[in-house]
C-alpha cells in the first residue's frame, strides 16, 4: 500500500522472512540490547528473531507483519494479532501490537507514526476496540512516542528474555473509542 512517493507499507509474506529476522535483531538490539545480560539477549534473538521462527509466524494467520520503507529501502515493521484480550483491558474485541520496530537511521522521519497509525486503522477496519502493547519501562523513547500517540499505561507486566531474566514492562492501550473522530 502506497501512502506517498516517500514512503509505502506491505504485508510481508513468506519471501520476507530472511529480511524480518535480520531487521529484527538489528532494530532490537539499539532499543533493547543493554536490557538484559548478553547470554540472555542471545538467547531471546535467537528463540524469537530466527528464519525458522518467522516462516512459522507468517504461516499462522493469526500474525500480521507489515514492512514500511522509506525510498524504497526498508525501515522497519510491525506485527499485531487481532482479538488478542488482555487482563489489563475490559474490553474483548482489541488488537496486540507485538512490535513497532524502526532501524535508527529512520528515526525522527515520522515513519513510526506512519506505521502506527496504518496499524490503528487497520484494527479499525477489523472491528476492534483499541490497540494493547507491552514496552519496557527504560524504553524511554518509545514511552514517549505512544503516549505521544494516544495510548495511556494502564499496567505491568512482567517480559520474559529468558529462563533467568525478565525485565518490567509497562501495558499500554489505545482506546478507538476515546481516539476517534466520531
Amino acid at each position: 500500500m502506497t501512502l506517498n512517493q516517500m514512503m509505502s507499507i506491505k504485508k510481508a509474506t513468506i519471501n520476507d522472512v530472511n529480511l524480518l529476522a535480520s531487521l529484527s535483531v538489528e532494530a532490537f538490539l539499539p532499543a533493547h540490547g543493554h536490557s538484559s545480560p548478553e547470554k540472555d539477549i542471545n538467547i531471546y534473538l535467537e528463540a524469537n528473531f530466527s528464519i525458522q521462527n518467522f516462516k512459522k509466524e507468517i504461516a499462522n494467520p493469526t500474525f500480521e507483519y507489515y514492512l514500511i520503507y522509506h525510498h524504497n529501502k526498508i525501515a522497519g515493521f510491525s506485527k499485531i494479532i487481532f482479538n488478542t484480550p488482555s487482563i489489563h483491558i475490559k474490553e474483548k474485541s482489541i488488537t496486540k501490537m507485538e512490535r513497532l520496530y524502526l532501524l535508527e537511521e529512520f528515526y525522527g522521519l515520522n515513519l513510526g507514526t506512519q506505521l502506527m497509525n496504518f496499524n490503528s486503522e487497520l484494527a479499525k477496519r477489523n472491528n476492534q476496540r483499541g490497540i494493547w502493547l507491552e514496552v519496557w519501562i527504560e524504553n524511554f523513547r518509545a514511552i514517549k512516542f505512544y503516549k505521544k500517540m494516544g495510548f495511556t499505561i494502564v499496567g505491568e507486566a512482567n517480559f520474559r528474555v529468558s529462563e533467568t531474566h525478565s525485565n518490567p514492562n509497562y501495558i499500554m492501550y489505545l482506546d478507538h473509542k476515546t481516539n476517534s473522530d466520531e
